[in-house]
């Protein structure tokens, strides 16, 4: 799959986060760029450094993973879940309390 690779590509990569970060790029654009070119090294010349890869760590690529998920995350639903939750909770601690008495 084309979109498992160009994000295997990204982790080797952290230095292009900084083209996200001030605005220059976006991970559509980066993504049609490997779609056309793939890891060739002349598509990627502009946005490839070994200076600004010493900058961003791998670690920043984690984190920026970790907010767009959280980005995606419903609140609404999650709420909901959490309130089911309760309820059955709730419940079974009924049958507890009348099982103790």
């Amino acid at each position: 799959m084309k979109s498992e690779e160009f994000k295997a590509f990204v982790r080797t990569k952290p230095e292009l986060i900084k083209y996200i970060q001030n605005g220059e790029m976006t991970w559509q654009k980066f993504y049609e760029i490997y779609d056309l070119y793939g890891e060739d090294a002349n598509a990627w010349k502009d946005y490839l450094n070994d200076k600004v890869s010493k900058e961003v760590t791998a670690s920043t690529l984690g984190i920026t993973e970790f907010v767009n998920w959280l980005k995606t995350v419903n609140l609404d639903s999650l709420q909901e879940g959490i309130g089911n939750i309760q309820r059955v909770l709730g419940v079974f601690q009924d049958f507890t309390k009348k099982d103790d008495s």
